[in-house]
């Protein structure tokens, strides 16, 4: 186990935070789920290294599943609906039906502009106090009628029905490592809403200090890599000669398999069609 104490909560947002409770498993844990077949061994780190690199780029998912994450989160309500899309994890929310919900709202330092191309996405910043008033207003009223309605002896389940969307919520949220990179590999994505790329961003930082081969490769690979399609593989294939790119290659440190692997990638005898 991880010991949890080592770190404090990251705050996000204004009132948000994430908090790491416990990790199950490390680098190591990845290695041996890989080598289960072979025994432990004695491996070096640059062994180990190479190891967790080839699994991630053939993406050979099964051995990051040996390590776990377990993270305690305040969000807002909008942020935590998002979130929740990613259905691989255990979650466990405060429930509006057994406790009284906290009088504390999400409030945006500046506005952003409805995006002109993208329909769910947002550019821009915008400076509205007249937006921020109404915000704040609408906050007062929906808490002042959620405390109303629980005064009159409405039940706590129905009397949340009323509070906005930038209330507060907490969670633990419990998550293998493998999926765990595929959340972060859509919410650190810049086309992600602001608000959760700051809990992702969050969570990176975690990630990466318990488990820095993982995130090596996983940065390399996935979050500034990329997957091309045969089309633009064509078009590459039409572009590069093998010899061109074996010297970039080379230059950028590529060598011996790696390199020879890296070469089949763009130029596999037969493909594309």
């Amino acid at each position: 186990m991880g010991h949890a104490e080592a770190y404090l909560e990251i705050a996000v947002l204004d009132k948000g935070f994430v908090r790491l409770v416990e990790v199950m498993g490390s680098d190591a844990s990845i290695v041996q789920a890989a080598r289960v077949s072979y025994g432990p061994g004695t491996k070096t780190v640059r062994e180990d290294a190479a190891l967790i690199d080839y699994l991630m780029r053939h993406r050979h998912t099964s051995p990051f599943e040996m390590v776990e994450f377990k993270f305690h989160v305040k969000a807002p309500i909008f942020v935590v609906r998002q979130w929740f899309r990613h259905r691989t994890a255990s979650v466990n929310e405060i429930s509006g039906r057994y406790s009284v919900l906290k009088e504390e709202f999400y409030e945006p330092q500046a506005w952003r502009k409805q995006a002109r191309r993208n329909k769910q996405g947002s550019e821009g910043e915008l400076s509205d106090e007249e937006a921020s008033l109404l915000l704040k207003g609408v906050e007062r009223e929906a808490y002042q009628a959620y405390q109303t309605l629980l005064e009159k002896g409405i039940a706590r389940e129905m009397a949340r029905m009323v509070l906005p969307l930038n209330l507060y919520t907490e969670f633990y949220w419990k998550q293998d490592l493998h999926n765990l990179f595929h959340f972060l590999a859509l919410r650190l994505d810049p086309h992600a809403q602001w608000e959760i790329r700051q809990y992702a961003k969050a969570i990176a930082e975690i990630v990466k200090a318990h488990v820095p081969l993982a995130w090596q490769s996983f940065e390399e690979h996935v979050l500034k890599g990329a997957h091309l399609s045969r089309t633009e593989l064509k078009a590459l294939q039409g572009l590069l000669t093998p010899e061109l790119y074996e010297k970039a290659l080379k230059e950028l440190g590529l060598s011996g398999s790696r390199l020879q692997e890296a070469l089949e990638k763009i130029f596999t005898p037969g493909l594309p069609d």
